[in-house]
Parts: structure tokens; C-alpha cells; sequence
């Protein structure tokens, strides 16, 4: 009986490591995933932040005289752009 017990005491050993294992493998993996999502997106910040400065010239603004630049053409620009660069739920 106690053999028993001891097997059984070994196998649920082993299979909450296995369990850890996968827990960490998860967590990794989310880890990894999320990475590679916030280095696209400041990838994709970068690239238009650098269209906005070519295109308007405000390299030599501040970040607070940009926005109020932009707020300026915000609306015109919204409602002038085509319908396929508009979002969907609009």
C-alpha cells in the first residue's frame, strides 16, 4: 500500500512540473507576443511621426504647438479623406 502511495506521490510530482513547465512556457509566449506588438506599434509611431514632420514642416515645433497644429486640420482633413482610409465604426 505504501508503495503505492509512493508512486502516486511521484506522479503527481511530476505532473505539476509538467504543469509549471506549460504555466511557463504560456507566460513566455504572452511575454514574447506583446513584445513583438509594442515594437511594431513604436515602429509605426516613429514612421509617422516622421511623415508629419516632412510633410509639415514642424520639425521645430514642440510637441504641444504640434498637437495644436494638428487640431487646427484635424476636422478638415477627417472630413475630406476618402472613405477607405476612414474607420470602419465611423
Amino acid at each position: 500500500m505504501s508503495e503505492q502511495l509512493e508512486q502516486l506521490k511521484k506522479r503527481k510530482e511530476k505532473l505539476e512540473k509538467k504543469i509549471e513547465n506549460e504555466d511557463f512556457k504560456l507566460r513566455q509566449s504572452k511575454y514574447y507576443e506583446n513584445s513583438k506588438k509594442r515594437k511594431e506599434r513604436s515602429r509605426r509611431l516613429i514612421q509617422k511621426g516622421a511623415l508629419l514632420e516632412k510633410y509639415f514642416e514642424c520639425e521645430h515645433l514642440s510637441i504641444e504647438d504640434t498637437e495644436s497644429l494638428l487640431k487646427m486640420f484635424a476636422h478638415y482633413v477627417n472630413k475630406q479623406k476618402p472613405e477607405k482610409w476612414k474607420k470602419e465604426n465611423d
